[in-house]
């Protein structure tokens, strides 16, 4: 037969069994959603809280930022171009009494409107307009989830478009595109510098026409660059006799205004 102190030392067991299960420790970024009976009577935590045994459950719920991919998808953009786009979310509980009694399973909610508001944003986008205004539609997105979620007790801080994947042929036409715009401009810079090397000419033939001993003197100087290149040949310009006439005439003009 079972002695009185085994019962005791079974009793006090069960006891501290039950004791023990019904202390709980709630970490700071999570949060216990609790039900008496089934009835949601709060929330609690964090740190150590207790549960009346058999009577009260909990579930936790976390509050940190979760970052979830949205795997890629197949979406057709509005100038019907087939593209497809993977983006990242970030989103967190605010509300843990929303996120157990409003939906079942909220990552997977979210996860599944995610996918749908993504393909159902960037349709309404062109091609070219999907590329250079990658923020708005990110801002967009978000708008659109974060609108969806606010009734589960859910904030979508941020979500990122992160991959584009365009079809071979439209690459080999963008870059076709890309190349003819740099020979584009290309030949644009190639014609301003043409323009402003014509102005400074016609401002130089101004300024020798003025002097014509300056286009004596370049003509020299023409001569002296070619006779450093170790040549045989001496060119004398048939000019060279009148520039010189010319020359001793503004020297003699100088001195008598001196």
């Amino acid at each position: 037969m079972i002695s009185d102190t085994n019962i005791t030392l079974i009793v006090v067991f069960v006891v501290l069994l039950i004791l023990f299960s019904a202390i709980k420790v709630v970490k700071q970024y999570d949060r216990a959603v609790i039900f008496f009976f089934g009835k949601f009577t709060g929330v609690r935590g964090p740190g150590l809280i207790f549960l009346i045994p058999f009577a009260e459950v909990m579930t936790k719920v976390r509050l940190r930022v979760v970052t979830m991919d949205i795997p890629s998808q197949k979406i057709i953009t509005k100038d019907n171009v087939s593209i497809d786009i993977a983006a990242v979310a970030y989103y967190k509980i605010i509300d843990p009494e929303k996120a157990v009694m409003a939906i079942e399973q909220v990552y997977n909610a979210v996860n599944q409107i995610s996918q749908t508001t993504v393909r159902n944003v960037v349709g309404q986008f062109m091609l070219d307009e999907l590329l250079a205004q990658t923020l708005k539609i990110n801002s967009q997105i978000k708008d659109v989830i974060d609108g969806h979620t606010e009734p589960w007790g859910v904030e979508v801080t941020a979500v990122e478009i992160k991959d584009i994947t365009l079809p071979d042929n439209m690459q080999r036409a963008m870059a076709k595109e890309a190349e003819a715009e740099r020979e584009r401009r290309a030949k644009i810079v190639a014609a301003e510098g043409e323009f402003q090397a014509a102005v400074k000419l016609g401002e130089a033939a101004d300024i020798i026409s003025a002097h014509p001993i300056a286009l004596q003197l370049r003509t020299l100087q023409t001569m002296a660059e070619i006779s450093t290149e170790k040549n045989s040949t001496i060119i004398f310009p048939a000019q060279l006799m009148t520039g010189i006439a010319d020359m001793a005439n503004f020297i003699k003009k100088e001195n008598s205004k001196a």
